[in-house]
């Protein structure tokens, strides 16, 4: 029985060995694996983390350039309602001048219009009653001393706008009413204004 129970003992060792020599080649393949792995986590990672890093600067640029549109835009919204408002602001001190002043402003708007000096004004319906016949006298006596016919009459006719006059000759009518002279100069003259108003 001796001699079995060293063939068991010296079985017993030789599979312990065995053993011990697979497991710890099971060790090292893990080890290896895990550190490969680990390799391939961290470069990802640092990859994920570039593309990160890189879409959030191209999204912040983005956001930025995205931004500074809109403050343009703002910008440009918030200029072009001044120049509305200083248009507007022309509008109503025309609208309000006193009496003698904007008697003097429609007789000269009839003179510098009028080509044959027998044309008929056609004022609002607000001004006719107040200032018709002033402003025909006034641009009659301004025709005459620039020596040309001074024959001009207030129409019958009166219309619903807000300052200024009509000069009609037959069916031919000069648009001469202050929010269409506001308009026109409005086009004219909005990068002057705008100079002035922003510089």
């Amino acid at each position: 029985m001796n001699g079995i129970e060293k063939l068991t003992e010296r079985i017993a060792a030789d599979t312990d060995r065995e053993r011990q020599s697979i497991l710890a080649g099971g060790k090292a393949q893990a080890a290896e694996i895990r550190a490969s792995y680990e390799a391939l986590a961290e470069s990802e990672y640092a990859e994920s983390v570039a593309k990160g890093k890189q879409d959030a600067a191209e999204r912040i640029e983005r956001m930025g350039n995205v931004a500074q549109l809109e403050a343009r835009k703002l910008r440009l919204s918030a200029k072009q309602e001044m120049l509305e408002k200083a248009f507007d602001l022309a509008l109503k001190k025309l609208l309000n001048m006193p009496e003698p002043e904007y008697v003097d402003l429609l007789s000269k708007l009839a003179v510098e219009g009028s080509v044959t000096g027998r044309e008929a004004l056609i004022l609002s319906v607000a001004d006719r009653p107040r200032f018709g016949k002033k402003v025909v006298i006034s641009a009659n006596e301004k025709l005459e001393k620039a020596g040309k016919t001074a024959e001009l009459t207030l129409a019958e006719e009166s219309r619903e706008f807000t300052g200024g006059l009509y000069i009609q000759d037959g069916k031919v009518e000069t648009n001469c009413t202050f929010p269409t002279i506001v308009r026109m100069l409005k086009e004219q003259m909005s990068g002057q204004v705008a100079q002035i108003l922003f510089e």
